[in-house]
């Protein structure tokens, strides 16, 4: 019998390994603190997995990454790079991250960190902004995704664009596309979000450069990676009244250590990571379908393009 190996939060292992034993019963599923055969294991199901750890497994089929990014995957050194990579999606995925995206761009809409800061000190102010109409929302990147993100946010009447390298057309959005379509989506962004993959293009984007390019005072939502922010030039753009805020759900490193400044800024709003944070059982199931269908096919839809990067 070959091996499925766990390698994700600790804190959920046995959780996962029960799911993924009852979907799979064809195959044994195990931890890595106990992987058994080392030669057996056939699929390794990691997140973020520590530099090294992939390859101790000479007899891979494949890697599944527990979401829809690879990157945490592709930045080991010692990846065996002939490994697909198969990526977890789903519309429980798409759903909490139009979620997610949806509450930030309306609470910077609607200046919800001045109600919540006149709270603190019983003050009555009533603040009056603009329509939704009047508020322009700009998308980078245009994945799935991002794609029903952006196309909630013009349901609910923002002024909404998209941008992404390669463009494309999507309902009820405006897309400007590559290096000479960027200055444009900028300029008339008033909430920015970024939900591009990471990749060495898009690394280190949200810089300086690109923060003087917004309308003064625009806001910024990440999330996408960590990897995306120069953290310095952010801080700065906050400082000027450049940017007027932001929401912040990825960062260089994670968990975001206890004495970083993003914590206690008060024009910076934290969540852990959570935007599109897959639930075991949902994450299992999917999981489960694809090893399966990889399985018997040798290929699947789920593999992601390691020369792109997602």
């Amino acid at each position: 019998m070959s091996i499925v190996v766990y390698l994700g939060d600790a804190q959920e292992t046995r959780e996962w390994v029960d799911l993924l034993s009852g979907l799979l019963p064809e195959f044994e599923v195990r931890d890595f603190d106990d992987p058994g055969n080392m030669d057996a294991v056939e699929y390794a199901v990691v997140w973020a997995p520590p530099a090294g750890r992939i390859a101790q497994f000479p007899n891979l089929k494949a890697v599944v990454s527990i979401g829809a990014g690879v990157d945490h995957v592709l930045r080991d050194p010692q990846l065996p790079r002939h490994l697909p990579i198969l990526r977890t999606t789903g519309p429980d995925m798409v759903q909490r991250l139009r979620e997610y995206v949806s509450l930030h761009v309306l609470t910077h809409h609607r200046d919800l960190a001045i109600t919540d800061a006149n709270q603190a000190q019983a003050i009555w102010q009533q603040i009056v902004t603009p329509v939704a109409q009047k508020r322009r929302v700009g998308i980078m990147g245009l994945g799935n995704i991002a794609r029903a993100c952006a196309q909630t946010l013009a349901s609910l009447g923002f002024d909404t664009a998209g941008w992404s390298r390669s463009g494309g057309e999507v309902e009820g959005v405006a897309v400007f596309s590559g290096t000479d379509g960027l200055p444009d989506f900028l300029a008339r962004t008033d909430i920015l979000v970024c939900l591009l993959p990471l990749t060495p293009q898009t690394r280190d984007i949200l810089n300086a450069d690109l923060f003087a390019r917004l309308p003064r005072g625009a806001r910024l939502i990440n999330a996408a990676r960590g990897g995306h922010l120069v953290e310095a030039d952010f801080l700065e753009a906050l400082e000027s009244g450049q940017l007027g805020g932001a929401t912040l759900d990825v960062f260089w490193t994670e968990p975001l250590p206890a004495d970083h400044p993003f914590w206690r800024h008060p024009k910076i709003r934290v969540t852990p990571h959570i935007a599109s944070m897959i639930d075991a059982e949902t994450g299992a199931s999917v999981i489960a379908t694809n090893i399966r269908a990889f399985a018997a096919t040798g290929t699947s839809e789920a593999i992601a393009d390691a020369n792109r990067g997602y």
